[in-house]
């Protein structure tokens, strides 16, 4: 449903708002590393969501990236939206050009309750709201 892309940014935004300040701002490379993902794609993928103000970042010698209040108000939807579009969480899960109420798929009726369900998550808790979610569900993020 998600590409590795939106996955990885989603991962890394998470991994910067528990660890990453204005006083401790995180380069990419050092993210890519700790959560194993490719280090030039994770860079560019860090650029494109700060172009989108959904991070922040300092270029030079003490830069890196770092959420500040205003992005941890921002959602998963946003990220997702920025790296992929969501168009890819409206498509039907077998692929059916067509598939809505009038005309389903064969798990339409078992997919579409769990897709809304989803995507009113995504859209209505914040960055902020999933990270701290994410620390209480995930203790290995903070041996990171």
């Amino acid at each position: 449903m998600l590409s590795k892309s939106s996955k990885y940014a989603i991962r890394a935004v998470l991994y910067l708002t528990i660890k990453a300040s204005k006083e401790n701002k995180i380069g990419s490379k050092f993210v890519a590393d700790k959560l194993e993902i490719p280090a030039p794609f994770l860079a560019k993928t860090l650029q494109e969501l700060t172009k989108n103000n959904i991070l922040t970042s300092v270029k030079g010698p003490n830069g890196g990236f770092y959420l500040t209040e205003e992005n941890c108000k921002k959602n998963i939807f946003d990220i997702i939206n920025c790296i992929d579009t969501t168009s890819k969480l409206e498509q039907c899960f077998l692929g059916q050009l067509e598939c809505d109420e009038d005309n389903p798929c064969v798990v339409h009726e078992l997919y579409a309750p769990f897709k809304k369900q989803l995507i009113h998550k995504l859209k209505n808790h914040t960055i902020l709201e999933m990270a701290n979610e994410y620390i209480k569900n995930n203790d290995f993020i903070n041996s990171l």
